[in-house]
């Protein structure tokens, strides 16, 4: 997977959270908070950590926020703020933004002026969205344990026409696939004859890193 550069505007705990995985998972974060105390907390485990007001268009340039890949607003609660940051980072070219909404109105109105995705922290918990953010073929993940979780990843091309059999991603990697998703309907527990399609959804269980290794092969 390779390693992308992430921004995230308002390092509460929901930011926070949401960096420090993407962290983990080997990206490069800038974080920015007005609040220089949560900033000098989060500077360690952040690629950088500024105190910055995100409202102001020239301090987003001179961040270089249009060279990310992604720019995350997660600001907290002042919905005005985060609306107008939003738009900023619209304005100044940014890819994709991705922003926190704190009601179904917010959300509709994030969606209004042009943000690629809206997120709604009472349904999305931050380390769940940082694994979407950068897998696009991760349409599911539920962290089971600090060692082992539960994905749902589409097949990729690759992987047409290819039985479990050929597969063997229990002994390849050590994950399992325990159902597919079928056009014609969930097969729960398939067999090494059962075939993979384009079009499937498959359901692995395994630890982070067995999880990560079989989408690194696959570019999932």
């Amino acid at each position: 997977m390779d390693s992308q550069q992430f921004a995230v505007i308002g390092l509460g705990r929901f930011g926070s959270s949401l960096a420090g995985e993407l962290m983990k998972l080997g990206h490069q974060v800038l974080g920015i908070d007005r609040d220089e105390e949560v900033v000098d907390g989060m500077s360690e485990r952040l690629t950088h950590a500024v105190v910055a007001d995100a409202t102001d268009e020239e301090v987003l340039r001179s961040l270089g926020i249009r060279n990310f890949d992604c720019v995350i607003i997660a600001i907290g609660d002042d919905i005005q703020t985060s609306i107008l940051v939003s738009i900023q980072v619209k304005e100044l070219g940014v890819n994709k933004v991705v922003g926190k909404a704190l009601s179904d109105l917010h959300g509709r109105v994030l969606e209004r002026i042009g943000v690629d995705r809206v997120i709604y922290p009472e349904r999305d918990m931050g380390i769940r969205v940082a694994h979407h953010l950068v897998s696009p073929n991760l349409l599911d993940y539920i962290e089971l344990s600090k060692e082992y979780t539960i994905a749902e990843l589409s097949v990729p091309r690759c992987l047409d026409g290819i039985a479990l059999r050929e597969l063997n991603p229990r002994a390849r990697f050590g994950c399992s696939i325990v159902a597919l998703n079928k056009a014609t309907g969930m097969i729960i527990a398939p067999t090494a004859d059962d075939k993979l399609s384009e079009s499937d959804i498959m359901v692995l269980i395994g630890t982070n890193r067995q999880i990560e290794k079989f989408e690194e092969q696959y570019g999932v």
